[in-house]
């Protein structure tokens, strides 16, 4: 199994929520919401382009339309294989955080 990059996991589980109207900045802007961090532009592409390569995204290019100057959007949506991906981390996830003890705090906000 490709265990997929903290950054990586989030794009794709981004681009799932967001079909039929996830490209890029839609991404961004949605990871940025949930994560409550800045990302730069870069590095929604990077993984784009890397779960892409792999398999786990596929992407289609819109029409060019006037308000973009002429430019088309491309629109990526998720794969069975980015699907099983995702399945397989939250499987794993769930396994490493099952019947962890207690840490003997409490988290206190003031």
């Amino acid at each position: 199994m490709k265990v997929l990059t903290r950054p990586e996991e989030l794009v794709l589980l981004a681009a799932w929520r967001l079909q039929p109207d996830a490209y890029g900045v839609t991404i961004r802007k949605y990871v940025m919401e949930m994560s409550q961090a800045r990302w730069s532009v870069g590095a929604i592409y990077d993984a784009l382009d890397r779960l892409s390569l792999w398999g786990m995204l596929s992407s289609v290019q819109a029409d060019p339309t006037p308000e973009r100057g002429g430019r088309s959007k491309k629109y990526f949506a998720l794969t069975r294989d980015g699907y099983e991906a995702l399945v397989k981390l939250k499987n794993m996830h769930e396994s490493m955080w099952q019947d962890l003890p207690d840490p003997g705090f409490s988290m206190q906000t003031k």
